[in-house]
């Protein structure tokens, strides 16, 4: 399949002519249109915990009553935010390291819109098809960590190093359970390619139905994904009650916001993995979308991936207004004692059902 750069290639060469633009500037392109897609959603996604949060505990939240409103529902309310960081002073506290203090957010975004490189949002449409698409999720995602940790010692506030250090130690921790679990469905597919990771499966047989290891492993891989991107129960590095604002309180304007853009946009890859690994990704569920013709193909595959992940991201919001904070040795325990023995074990039974039953899925082997 071709990816998003050859696609924006072909299509402006049918316009302007073979040749015209180099295939870089395609993917500069390419590039320029994901980057959008992150930072909008990260925006929009904001808007949608405020109005969840809200209705979960029966407060009216942003709405167009009053003298300031900002569109329908206030739904621009995320736009008039991201004006007024724009318009915030930038304040450097001068104890702070000041090239880790500058360099903290842009690490941390940059890692997460990285990840996107190999992320498919339809058949073909993706930049790059890497055939270790897999690995390198959970490889550059790891800049996340280095840019927390770069922010919380380069602040220098005793508040922002506690929440770096804790921050550290969680996401490395969690990061095995999730690879763990990445590699179950691996093992099922037979690819590390994310994109045939989706072909693999098919608007009927989701791996999350593939075996009863794989059911269990989408459970582990939600769980350890709430502690990657910082997310309650797992929100310590943050922990407003006990850090102020961990990491980030010394930082203000854009910075901050470059920081809350990096957690939603990795937000949006965690949902959008979930549904690419165990919920069909782009398949419409009991609908074979191959007949229909290439763009609206293209069309209804895109929106079927972006409704599976917001429809997670819904669940993520409606979790953090419901569960209490963990301790941190709650958050430890919960991780090495329960997530990695039981990923381990998830790990070795698929591959024992994949070498005993060939591959099939349990309605096969029951029904065959």
């Amino acid at each position: 399949m071709e990816s998003l750069p050859q696609i924006l290639q072909e299509l402006f060469n049918s316009v302007a002519g073979s040749g015209a633009i180099p295939y870089l500037l395609m993917i500069a392109l390419g590039s320029l249109l994901i980057a959008g897609f992150a930072l909008t959603f990260a925006g929009a996604a904001t808007w949608v915990e405020r109005k969840v949060s809200a209705d979960i505990q029966a407060r009216v939240g942003p709405t167009t009553v009053g003298p300031h409103r900002v569109g329908p529902y206030a739904f621009f309310q995320w736009v008039a935010d991201g004006l007024k960081f724009v318009l915030k002073e930038d304040i450097i506290p001068e104890m702070a390291d000041r090239p880790l203090f500058l360099m903290a957010p842009i690490v941390v975004c940059s890692g997460a819109l990285a990840t996107f490189a190999v992320l498919p949002f339809a058949d073909g449409l993706v930049m790059s098809d890497l055939k270790l698409g897999l690995l390198y999720i959970i490889g550059v995602s790891s800049l996340i960590t280095l840019g927390i940790m770069m922010g919380g010692w380069g602040s220098g506030n005793k508040w922002s190093l506690l929440g770096g250090m804790r921050s550290a130690a969680q996401i490395v921790s969690y990061e095995v359970p999730m690879a763990l679990s990445v590699m179950s469905v691996a093992l099922v597919a037979g690819t590390l390619n994310v994109s045939e990771v989706v072909r693999a499966q098919s608007p009927i047989s989701w791996f999350i139905f593939h075996n009863p290891f794989l059911f269990l492993n989408f459970f582990i891989f939600f769980t350890a994904g709430l502690a990657e991107t910082n997310r309650t129960p797992f929100d310590i590095p943050e922990a407003e009650s006990e850090l102020v604002q961990g990491y980030n309180t010394e930082y203000s304007g854009m910075r901050f916001a470059v920081f809350f853009a990096g957690e939603y946009i990795e937000i949006y890859l965690m949902c959008a993995l979930a549904a690419i690994l165990f919920f069909g990704g782009w398949h419409l569920p009991f609908v074979d979308a191959s007949g229909f013709s290439p763009p609206l193909k293209t069309m209804v595959e895109l929106l079927t991936l972006m409704t599976k992940a917001l429809l997670f991201f819904l669940v993520i919001v409606w979790l953090r207004w419901t569960l209490p904070r963990y301790r941190v040795d709650q958050l430890m325990n919960l991780c090495w004692k329960y997530l990695t023995p039981f990923a381990f074990a998830n790990l070795l039974g698929t591959a024992a059902w994949v070498l005993f039953f060939k591959g099939k899925s349990l309605m096969e082997v029951l029904f065959s």
